[in-house]
């Protein structure tokens, strides 16, 4: 942008999506993990001990379930249901929730069954990174998306979308202006919808030219939002977070998180930059792994998640953040 560069970080997330952004890396194995779930049982074996039942065979593809038997099998939990049958159907909301909102894939009808590990215990399912996981993955499709070839964008647009109408005042429709926690919500998708269609259902052409752009560089420090966030999500714990380079994970995907190029998104003043971290390595194992246990094959990236507290970035706030005369030079 003619005022330097900008992107979504774990800030945003933690505002838009209101998900931890601290914690375990998301990660495992992606195909064939049976050998490494707890007394080496069959995946197919441990989803039926999960969710009691199991999925037609016409309705399974490789390590996949059609996200519509999902919704007919888990659609409404039953009237009076025991303690076990309602851990049954939140496991299987927690991996609809997964598989078609914050980790979608381009088909966005299947659901990979490598939520099992996560969704067996429930109560652990808050000690991990959602918030980088989603973040990477939305990362890696915007990165995909850039070919020529490629027509389609996965990933959770939803936090893309918001992120736009926040960053942006002048994409933002008119009537978006409710606070809500997460900022993300139903307001943005209805905002989207009158934004991009007009009276008569058809898409409208817009063109914004980037001289008439103004970014938001501090959206989340009116009293608005600061009376609607939840108080842990400022706690410094997380907010720490924030502001570290490190790896961003989600299995294969590693991404980085490069906040000391975006230095105005968090009050402070962007000098030059450093050159641009080469993670094409990473890049072009990109769904490519197999069975392999990514924690270990990939484990210089893990540990670095792991130190992230190692990597915060240290500068001053100032009244009026921007770019440096040596960052425009």
């Amino acid at each position: 942008m003619p005022f330097g560069e900008c992107t979504i970080t774990l800030q945003d997330v933690a505002y838009q999506l209101g998900l931890p952004v601290d914690g375990r890396y998301v990660s495992g194995c992606l195909t064939d993990f049976h050998v490494y779930i707890e007394g080496g049982r069959p995946a197919w074996q441990w989803f039926h001990e999960l969710l009691g039942v199991l999925p037609p065979a016409n309705q399974i593809q490789k390590f996949a379930v059609n996200c519509t038997w999902f919704q007919e099998t888990f659609g409404e939990c039953p009237e009076g249901a025991d303690e076990e049958t309602v851990r049954r159907f939140a496991r299987a909301y927690i991996m609809m929730l997964l598989g078609t909102q914050l980790f979608a894939d381009k088909s966005g009808n299947r659901i990979h069954i490598r939520w099992l590990p996560f969704v067996a215990w429930l109560e652990e399912m808050g000690g991990y990174s959602w918030g980088s996981a989603a973040l990477a993955w939305l990362y890696r499709c915007m990165c995909r998306v850039a070919n020529r070839h490629v027509v389609k964008l996965a990933g959770p647009l939803q936090l893309l979308q918001s992120w736009i109408f926040w960053r942006f005042p002048s994409f933002r429709p008119a009537g978006y202006d409710a606070f809500s926690w997460p900022l993300c919500g139903q307001d943005t998708i209805l905002g989207l919808a009158r934004r991009d269609l007009g009276s008569d259902g058809s898409t409208e052409d817009r063109l914004v030219t980037c001289s008439g752009f103004h970014m938001d560089a501090l959206p989340y420090s009116t009293p608005d939002v600061l009376q609607v966030v939840h108080p842990e999500v400022l706690e410094p714990r997380h907010t720490m977070l924030w502001r570290c380079v490190t790896s961003l994970i989600y299995f294969t995907v590693v991404e980085w998180h490069q906040v000391d190029r975006v230095l105005p998104q968090f009050g402070g003043v962007q000098p030059p930059p450093h050159p641009a971290l080469n993670i094409d390595f990473l890049m072009s194992k990109d769904g490519r792994g197999g069975d392999r246990w990514f924690p270990s094959h990939l484990q210089h990236w893990h540990l670095h998640w792991e130190t992230c507290a190692d990597h915060v970035l240290r500068f001053d706030v100032v009244a009026d953040p921007g770019p440096s005369h040596e960052f425009l030079a």
